[in-house]
């Protein structure tokens, strides 16, 4: 009787693994279980019973405790809180992740070639231009332009997302266009981070920094693909970074663009392994095992063969595949849980268009940027290229969807909030705090609002179009 309960209790845990990996693999996955984080970390931020929790765990320092030559004890990292964890330690894994994804577009992707990089690398860099100088005639001269940088960036995987569930009303060439466009647009933000959101640089350590990675790109060149070879390599670069001024994320895309993706294994040696190791396991057979087929020797022969088949996969190919899911569900999810959450002590920060005499209106150059600079940059650097012959229409589409979908670039998100938690870092601690939170709201109604603005701008077209 108990072996009923137990088969379906078994069948229901099945079915429910299987609903959770078809839910990964949906390309809106992601953007639902940002949003959802994002709704729990402004409930927990602004909730009386657990404001103070929130806050406090994110302030509470974290590190491990040296002690110096001269006997004193101190931190390491310095300064380390939960949330300088998240955003400088975590966050260099995202920042890797997006930088095997930049470098296998380069190499093998949408960005390979001058034909196909040309029209996306243009448009991203009227996607960025155009925020940011909206966001500078709104906010020149004000305690507030230094976060020009906040409207510059889309979220790959929320405009990737919302392009799925549109469906067939977008054309394909124009889900390429804005994929390839999101991936250049998060090479220059990278750019803009590393240049003008770093600290007071350290050139000692910077030049220690510089000449790590020179051993690493020898080392690259020398064809050494064990990934251990790296990895050790890596954290020393991640800690000059983070000594040194540059932003310790940066580490992650340098990194990023050194990991070899030639495989370490040639095809051909892969099919004489395999033969091999075939004769092996057939010569293995007649060994009596009660555990049937694979016997222990023939155990040890699959492992043999599973670690050959693993090298002959590019070791940058392997990490982007192995890191992705811990990436799209377990970092950022944390990211927005420990960014999104702003405490609303003032109804103005919703309301986008207040400006302050001294502090600006840093809630409008961010709304307004996302919202309308987005989509006129990109689409008014499209035509210029067109124009003048340098890039190529995608194929199907007519301006009045290119423009839609164009919308979809003012999904700011991820990139946008990270480069508000670095902004107006020369501002009083108070002023910094109001403008970053400010910042924060913004950048959430301006992504959305371009969510929806550009979902009804495409079912708008299509149907006019399909008259």
């Amino acid at each position: 009787m108990p072996l009923i309960p137990i088969y379906h209790w078994n069948k229901s845990l099945v079915n429910f693994e299987n609903r959770q990996r078809r839910f990964s693999k949906q390309p809106w996955a992601q953007g639902v279980i940002l949003l959802a984080c994002v709704v729990l970390a402004m409930l927990l931020a602004n909730l009386p019973f657990t404001r103070d929790a929130y806050f406090n765990i994110l302030e509470t320092d974290i590190g491990i405790n040296a002690m110096s030559p001269d006997g004193n004890g101190f931190m390491f990292p310095r300064g380390m809180t939960v949330e300088k964890f998240i955003n400088d330690i975590l966050m260099v894994v995202f920042f890797f992740t997006v930088g095997l994804e930049i470098k296998r577009e380069i190499v093998f992707g949408e960005l390979s070639s001058p034909q196909k990089a040309i029209m996306p690398v243009i448009a991203a860099f009227g996607g960025v231009l155009m925020p940011a100088l909206i966001y500078v005639l709104i906010n020149h001269g004000t305690a507030a332009s230094s976060g020009w940088g906040i409207p510059t960036a889309t979220d790959i995987a929320f405009a990737v997302g919302i392009l799925s569930i549109l469906g067939d009303k977008v054309p394909v060439s124009l889900k390429v266009f804005l994929t390839a466009l999101a991936i250049a647009d998060d090479l220059i933000a990278i750019l803009v981070v590393a240049i003008f959101y770093g600290g007071k640089i350290n050139l000692l350590l910077l030049g220690l920094a510089i000449l790590m990675i020179l051993l690493i790109l020898l080392m690259n060149k020398l064809g050494e693909k064990r990934k251990w070879f790296y990895f050790i390599p890596g954290i020393a670069v991640w800690i000059l970074f983070y000594y040194s001024g540059i932003h310790a994320t940066m580490s992650g895309v340098v990194m990023a663009f050194l990991i070899p993706m030639k495989p370490r294994y040639s095809k051909e040696y892969y099919y004489h392994k395999r033969d091999t190791y075939r004769r092996k396991l057939e010569e293995y057979e007649s060994i009596p095992e009660k555990t049937g087929f694979p016997n222990g020797p023939q155990r040890h022969v699959l492992r043999k063969l599973s670690a050959t088949s693993k090298n002959c996969i590019g070791l940058s190919f392997r990490l982007e595949h192995a890191l992705a899911p811990w990436v799209n569900f377990l970092i950022m999810p944390v990211f927005a849980l420990a960014n999104a959450g702003v405490q609303i002590t003032d109804v103005s920060y919703f309301n986008v268009f207040h400006v302050d005499p001294a502090l600006g209106s840093v809630s409008m150059g961010i709304f307004l940027g996302l919202l309308l600079g987005k989509p006129i940059g990109i689409t008014l650097a499209s035509l210029l290229a067109v124009k003048t012959k340098v890039g190529q229409k995608p194929s199907g589409a007519s301006w009045k969807m290119l423009f839609a979908v164009a919308c979809l670039g003012g999904i700011g998100f991820t990139m946008s909030i990270f480069v508000d938690t670095l902004s107006f870092g020369d501002l009083s601690p108070e002023a910094m705090a109001q403008l970053r939170d400010m910042g924060k709201i913004a950048v959430l109604m301006g992504s959305l609002s371009a969510g929806i603005l550009g979902s009804i701008l495409v079912n708008i077209v299509h149907r006019i179009e399909k008259k």
